[in-house]
């Protein structure tokens, strides 16, 4: 098993099958520009293989508020489906941990859609607390 940050567009694109099981809106077209783009703001995409294939990922920038300190934000974390429970995400999960204390982070924060159930369990298992709740307007 390798964790690696996905910087070129071949490494960006391995990462899109297993990103569209949790953004499923997204084209495959338009992945790698959106990818580089939201890369060029801070955004950084670890992806997890093992035997060549990539069995996790998790896209996160770090970021300072008020409230929070500084902090690293996970905006997204997933497993490929056939892959779970065979501690890839805890793996990816633990090395996110390790990256945001070398960063010098106060905390580490993800939001998830109340529907994932699934993901739910393994944040609470690996000891994150349910802090608030989240609101939203579309705009669009």
């Amino acid at each position: 098993m390798a964790i690696a940050l996905a910087t070129t567009r071949e490494e960006i694109l391995r990462c899109f099958p297993v990103m569209a099981e949790l953004r499923p809106h997204l084209k495959e077209a338009e992945f790698v520009g959106r990818v580089k783009r939201q890369q060029r703001a801070g955004y950084q995409l670890a992806f997890l293989t093992d035997k060549g294939h990539v069995m996790a990922l998790a896209g996160y920038r770090y970021s300072e508020s008020l409230s929070w300190g500084k902090f690293m934000y996970v905006d997204d974390l997933i497993t490929a489906e056939k892959s779970r429970s065979h501690g890839y995400g805890q793996k990816l999960f633990k090395w996110l941990v390790a990256q945001a204390k070398a960063r010098d982070c106060d905390q580490l924060h993800l939001d998830s859609g109340v529907h994932r159930f699934g993901a739910h369990r393994f944040y609470l298992a690996s000891r994150m607390d349910i802090i608030a709740h989240h609101f939203a307007v579309k705009l669009k």
